[in-house]
This record gives C-alpha cells, structure tokens and sequence, in this order.
C-alpha cells in the first residue's frame, strides 16, 4: 500500500468513528503521549486499557502510539536522548554512539544511569510537544469532515 492511500485509509478510520470528536481526538492524543514516553513493546498494554477506562477511541490510542515503531525507534530515541543529555548532563553521550547502539532496554541500561534519565526525560519532552499538536489535528479533521458529510446530506 502506497502513503497516500494509507492515509486515506487512517483518515477514513479516524472520522468515521462513532464517538464525539473531543473523544476520538483524545484517544488519538492518549496514543501518542504513550507512543512517545513509554518504551516501545509495553505500549499497548498501557494505551488500550487507558483507552476503555477514559472512554475515548481505541482505535486512535493503538494507532497513535505507532509514532515509535521499529523504524522509527532509530531516529526517534537517539534524538530524545541526546538533546536531554546535552543539555543535563553536558552532552556525555554522542550521537554517534546513540545512533549506533540495539535499542533494547539491556543497551539504553548499559550505557548507564544517565541514558536511561534522558531516554525518559527525551520521551517525556517529546510528548509534551506531540500531544496537544496530535489532539488539534485529529479534532479538525474530525469536524471538518463531518461538517461536510453533515452538509452534504441536507
């Protein structure tokens, strides 16, 4: 499947669920706090019960922790670990050396204490930013569509 017909397929996914946009959009939003600050491989078992218990979309709190994948994983966490290690611990750790480890939880922990506080922090940080940008644009999207689709049914 080609990028844009999977984004024609996510979008279609996203707007066609039956709940509230605040409620789609705040699954989406969950996922992507979790996608970015927990650890890859324990995600899910964290965004789908939080997705049933605060009664927004499962599909977009599975979907929206995907920002971190085992493509991704290689960009993503030795970026968010350097730029809190620079700037915390003077930049012990190089970014040659973060890009160039197995991002397993024995490497990140072998590296040592400060790794692993910046791999959090850098997670953390990286949420912080993603989360609200994620809640706005799925919440858009949403009601744009269903304005059309309201309008267009008159």
């Amino acid at each position: 499947m080609r990028v844009a017909e999977y984004l024609k397929v996510l979008r279609e996914r996203i707007v066609k669920e039956p709940l509230p946009p605040e409620r789609v959009a705040c699954g989406w939003a969950l996922g992507m706090f979790i996608g970015c600050s927990i650890p890859f491989g324990f995600q899910l078992a964290l965004s789908i019960p939080l997705a049933i218990v605060m009664r927004v979309s499962k599909v977009g709190a599975t979907l929206g922790t995907l920002i971190t994948n085992p493509v991704t994983i290689f960009f993503i966490y030795p970026a968010q670990t350097y730029i809190v290690n620079r700037f915390l611990f003077n930049g012990m750790l190089s970014y040659d050396k973060l890009k160039n480890i197995e991002w397993t939880w024995q490497a990140v922990c072998h590296l040592g204490i400060e790794a692993v506080v910046s791999f959090f922090l850098g997670g953390f940080l990286l949420a912080l930013i993603m989360t609200p940008i994620t809640y706005l644009v799925v919440k858009n999207i949403v009601l744009k569509y269903r304005s059309v689709a309201s309008g267009s049914q008159k």
